[in-house]
């Protein structure tokens, strides 16, 4: 039996896992320190709780390792990586945004996920609002670990066109995430009819970068992002939300920052963008 790691029992770690362990497979949760992690979800009373781990403890070798620790506490794990795994371990990164892979010195058999899982952790309980897909460039490597874990609910998608799976998620993520961090507020902020013109903008904005890459999208895309927030339930908060009212260090790196330099390489006007970054910026400056 293939054993399966959790790197980082936050809201996107937790499900993962989840989804896994309640399918029979051998899975082991790890965090900084040992302890628990308990899932819920909207309208349904029961919850389950399963175990973690401290890394610095663990001597397991994983098959597979889902590393779900946000791009800001990567380098803190990077220590401990060789001992759990050995030569064909499979890694897969799950964190917003893009660029780690090139960041780190990351093994051979390592793939950037472009995760829909929406979640929120307070203390040791994960409220799982919605999803549980990771999108994951299609090869062979990705193909067996589709087949290894199909008797799971682990929404494993494979596209020959990742690329655009990432410009598009990137999109998706830096108007929501940019919008709820800066405000301290949830998805209710999507009422306000001001707050859905800037996000429009945004998306207009990434778009355009995407062009530049070499990454096209349809007018409609607009329209289809616009929707997925519709979605979203008001109480619901974005990761850079959470990170922000808990004054943790964000993502912004690798979503914001991404593009921004992006939109300098290719000298492409992006004003909204430039204001929300040096907005973000700014407020994770220590005086």
């Amino acid at each position: 039996m293939y054993k399966f790691g959790v790197i980082g029992p936050g809201a996107v770690g937790a499900v993962i896992g989840e989804s896994l362990q309640n399918s029979d497979y051998h899975v082991t949760f790890l965090g900084r320190k040992e302890g628990k992690v308990c899932i819920e979800r909207v309208e349904d009373p029961e919850s389950t709780t399963f175990p973690v781990e401290a890394i610095s403890e663990v001597e397991t070798v994983f098959d597979y390792l889902f590393i779900a620790v946000k791009g800001t506490q990567l380098e803190g794990i990077m220590p401990h990586l060789d001992k759990l795994m050995h030569a064909d371990t499979v890694c897969i990164l799950c964190q917003n945004g893009y660029g780690q892979l090139g960041k780190f010195q990351l093994p051979g058999n390592t793939y950037q996920a472009v995760v829909y899982i929406s979640g929120q952790k307070k203390g040791n309980v994960v409220m799982h609002f919605r999803d549980r897909t990771l999108i994951l460039p299609e090869n062979t490597v990705t193909k067996k670990l589709k087949k290894v874990i199909a008797a799971s609910n682990l929404d494993i998608q494979l596209q020959s066109d990742y690329r655009n799976e990432v410009w598009y998620k990137l999109i998706v993520n830096v108007a929501i995430n940019s919008v709820t961090a800066l405000s301290r507020n949830t998805a209710l902020i999507l009422q306000e009819e001001k707050v859905q013109s800037l996000c429009k903008r945004l998306i207009q904005e990434g778009v355009e970068i995407a062009a530049a890459e070499g990454v096209y999208f349809q007018e409609k895309v607009l329209e289809e992002i616009m929707k997925i927030y519709a979605g979203y339930p008001s109480q619901m908060g974005t990761s850079m939300y959470y990170d922000m009212i808990n004054g943790q260090s964000m993502e912004v790196e690798y979503i914001q920052g991404f593009l921004y330099e992006k939109s300098r390489e290719h000298d492409l006007n992006t004003p909204c963008l430039d204001t929300v970054y040096s907005l973000l910026l700014a407020s994770e400056m220590k005086g």
